[in-house]
């Protein structure tokens, strides 16, 4: 069971156990994590689960909707990813997901 820690914009840490086959989205809201807007439910049209992940195993690659939806972030960064398309799996180990100081 992969370990998530959420790092709000403020440097605030919260580290909670990941299940596998549900998404990093669906993680943050299930654990109350401040910082996923989640406004769309995980259909990857708002943009509103950014965040910067760093894994310690392979992520699934992006697709054509999440690579357009993260082309509308000012701040997107090389880590940049949705949260709702990161669908958690043991091979990842743990990560570590950084959260913008706002979402769009």
């Amino acid at each position: 069971m992969p370990v998530i820690t959420f790092i709000e914009f403020d440097g605030t840490e919260h580290q909670v156990d990941a299940d596998a086959g549900i998404s990093i989205m669906e993680t943050a809201l299930k654990h109350n994590i401040p910082g996923i807007d989640a406004d769309c439910g995980g259909s990857a049209v708002c943009g509103t689960c950014h965040c910067f992940v760093q894994a310690g195993g392979p992520l699934p690659a992006v697709d054509p909707q999440e690579e357009s939806m993260l082309g509308l972030r000012p701040d997107r960064a090389e880590d940049s990813r949705l949260g709702c398309q990161v669908v958690i799996s043991d091979e990842m180990g743990d990560l570590t997901v950084k959260l913008p100081e706002f979402q769009m």
